[in-house]
């Protein structure tokens, strides 16, 4: 066995457009897959095909393929001719050992001019195969699954299926840019919008050297696992600090997280606009800190004219932290650290702070400069996967 094949689900759905989408996973597999003997990687009615080369570790393929995003299940497969008692051979010497006191053949075939139809190849290998074993055919509970798939020219065979990570290929979403905080829920809202094939831009606030640079060393983790699944990443980390003791010194205790929010948006905007990103993400949820009420999100959303996605926002903190353990951020995202929105935060924030009223407050600051100063002091890290060679640092975005 020397094949993987892919099977996608949303992707099939897409009409015109679909081998515009298939196009590009092949590319992002191509990419993942870089330096694992991978001979061939190449769309074949309706499925992909991954050709291993002699010294290619399934467990390593495997595990990078999972990550993939656009791929609903994909398995180990082995190649041979159309000849039913070539396939059966095929089969039989590649069970490698395996058991099984029942089984039967699922047969599909991608080209309908084949002359046998499912139910008959199944009939035929099936027998076949029950003559060498003995094992008995159970078409309900089978054991043993063996997968057959008619090709136009010959057959792959596979006894199992991997879950894909769904959704869909990178780079078919467009750009967006996602505050970053190193918390819990931040991560999993950068996620699920890489899952809908989003290409994200990751900005982290923090408030070095008031604070410590832990929470630089977060994100920094934060970005290469999540960089597994979007193969490219780019962290914009910028300086908060001095920004915060100006509110602090203009600005009413119970509006100060407001006007920090509103702050970090216009700079995060500003940003993204630079990288032609056409979103903004956040890790909001309704009602889960005094900054997140409804009132407040308007309130918030109001300092910037993007569109801003919140694709947590209905959910609680049980079902976050479920996903970012099952993702792989938790762990880090539970490391202690100093987070900027942990600076000056008054005892009692305002819970509905209307917008009229942040306004006149944030008029006593320099608004304009204060975003453009934060926002030319950005420094740049840039992520590849698999690692090639560490980008470096950058105060430019372009």
């Amino acid at each position: 066995m020397n094949s993987i094949v892919v099977h996608y689900k949303e992707l099939a759905l897409k009409g015109k457009n679909r081998p515009w989408f298939v196009n590009l996973l092949v590319r992002n597999l191509r990419e993942a897959l870089a330096g694992t003997d991978v001979a061939r990687v190449r769309s074949i009615m309706g499925r992909i095909e991954i050709e291993l080369g002699p010294s290619a570790e399934w467990d390593e393929v495997r595990r990078r393929v999972s990550r993939v995003f656009g791929i609903a299940n994909f398995s180990y497969a082995g190649r041979a001719p159309q000849d039913f008692q070539a396939l059966a051979s095929a089969i039989l010497g590649d069970l490698g050992g395996r058991q099984a006191d029942s089984f039967r053949v699922s047969a599909r075939r991608s080209d309908k001019r084949f002359p046998f139809t499912s139910p008959q190849i199944e009939r035929e290998v099936g027998g076949l195969i029950k003559e060498a074993t003995h094992w008995r055919v159970d078409l309900d509970g089978p054991q043993l699954t063996i997968h057959v798939e008619m090709m136009p020219d010959h057959a792959f065979y596979f006894f199992g299926k991997e879950a894909g990570a769904g959704g869909l290929p990178t780079g078919t979403g467009g750009r967006v840019a996602c505050l970053l905080s190193g918390g819990i829920d931040s991560p999993v809202a950068a996620y699920r919008l890489m899952r809908r094939g989003c290409t994200v831009l990751l900005i982290h606030f923090h408030s070095y050297p008031i604070l410590s640079r832990a929470s630089q060393e977060k994100v920094r983790e934060i970005a290469a696992l999540l960089t597994r699944h979007q193969l490219r990443t780019r962290l914009l980390l910028v300086p908060f600090g001095e920004l915060q003791q100006q509110v602090l010194l203009a600005v009413t205790p119970e509006l100060r997280v407001v006007v920090y929010r509103r702050l970090m948006l216009r700079i995060a905007e500003q940003l993204a606009r630079k990288w032609r990103a056409r979103a903004l993400v956040t890790g909001d949820v309704i009602g889960q800190v005094a900054s997140q009420t409804l009132e407040n999100l308007a309130t918030i959303g109001g300092a910037t004219t993007m569109e801003v996605l919140r694709p947590l926002v209905g959910m609680d903190k049980d079902e976050i932290t479920a996903e970012a353990g099952r993702i792989g951020t938790l762990t880090i995202s539970n490391i202690p650290d100093q987070d900027c929105c942990q600076l000056f935060t008054p005892r009692h924030p305002a819970t509905r702070a209307r917008e009229d009223r942040v306004e006149r407050a944030e008029e006593v600051l320099p608004i304009d400069a204060m975003v453009d100063a934060a926002a030319a002091a950005a420094v740049v890290e840039d992520f590849r996967f698999p690692v090639l060679e560490y980008a470096g640092s950058k105060n430019s975005i372009n």
